[in-house]
C-alpha cells in the first residue's frame, strides 16, 4: 500500500516526521484530505486539528495555530507557527497535551466560533486515545 511522507515542522523543531496513509488538514476554506499521489498544492492553514492516519490505522492528532502546507506527489510538508501533539502514555499526559493545545489556540483566537470548533476537535482527539 502506498503511503505519503509527512513532516509537521515548527520553529522549535519537528512535531511529526514519518509515513502516513492519509492526512486531514485545516485549510483556510475548510478541511481537506490528502492521500498518496495528491495533486501538487501549496496553501495556507488556519487554526485547527491535523489528523494523521498512520500505516497501522491509528489516528494521531496535532493541533496547529496557523501555517502553510506544501504537497508534492507523496511528500507533504506542514510548516506551522505552533503545534501540540495530542498524545500520551496515560490520562495525565493526555490531559497536559489538551491543556497545551487549548492554550495554543486561545493565544490566537479572534473568533469564539472558531475557538469552540477547535476545542471540540481537541476533546474528540483525546477521547480517541482512551
Amino acid at each position: 500500500m502506498e503511503t505519503l511522507q509527512l513532516e509537521v515542522l515548527t520553529p522549535s523543531g519537528p512535531i511529526y516526521n514519518g509515513p502516513a496513509k492519509s492526512v486531514t488538514l485545516p485549510g483556510e476554506e475548510g478541511e481537506f484530505g490528502v492521500l498518496p499521489e495528491h495533486v501538487a498544492l501549496t496553501t495556507l492553514l488556519q487554526a485547527g486539528v491535523v489528523d494523521i492516519q498512520k500505516e497501522n490505522g491509528v489516528i494521531e492528532s496535532i493541533v496547529v495555530n496557523w501555517g502553510v502546507v506544501q504537497i508534492s506527489g507523496n511528500n507533504v510538508v506542514v510548516l506551522v507557527d505552533g503545534a501540540v501533539a495530542i498524545r500520551g502514555e496515560n490520562e495525565g499526559d493526555i490531559a497536559r497535551s489538551i491543556a497545551e493545545a487549548q492554550s495554543l489556540i486561545k493565544s490566537i483566537a479572534d473568533s469564539n466560533a472558531m475557538l469552540a470548533t477547535v476545542s471540540a476537535r481537541i476533546e474528540s482527539a483525546a477521547h480517541n486515545l482512551l
